[in-house]
């Protein structure tokens, strides 16, 4: 069922869309990413989306009042991930859990935002430099070389 646009949240951190993001596994090397598409109204989280395990449907709620989120990821015809995280303006990060029997204890980290936003996790590079001067000094031309 998709919401009519006028129940769609308007805080800023949770915007519908397109999101990308990545988890973590002490078992996995790297960070495997995301594709997601959510809906966020009236505190309830919606959506879909792939990773290299599989496609999966989400399900959850989240909280403008305090940016707080938890959902569950069900692989299609597989297992189901307990996510929950926290949202301070940067996407949503938090941890991630497969409870016995379907896991062992499994767990890690992840980190998700809107598509458009560059990789919260990432370091930036920011510099400032000051305007160069102008001069004053008057530049003359001189003569044309031959070239030959």
């Amino acid at each position: 069922m998709t919401p009519a646009p006028g129940d769609l949240e308007s805080d800023p951190r949770f915007p519908s869309g397109k999101w990308a993001g990545f988890w973590t596994d002490r078992r996995v090397r790297g960070r495997p990413k995301m594709e997601l598409l959510l809906t966020f109204a009236k505190g309830e989280i919606h959506g879909e989306g792939r990773d290299y395990v599989g496609k999966f449907l989400i399900r959850g709620s989240y909280s403008t009042a305090d940016g707080k989120c938890r959902w569950m990821k069900r692989y299609v015809a597989m297992h189901d991930v307990y996510y929950q995280g926290f949202n301070e303006g940067k996407g949503i990060w938090g941890t991630w859990e497969i409870p016995p029997p379907a896991g062992s204890g499994e767990h890690g980290g992840f980190h998700i935002w809107p598509e458009g936003m560059s990789d919260p996790s990432q370091p930036v590079l920011h510099a400032e430099a000051d305007l160069p001067a102008e001069s004053k000094e008057k530049v003359e031309v001189g003569e044309p070389v031959a070239v030959p």
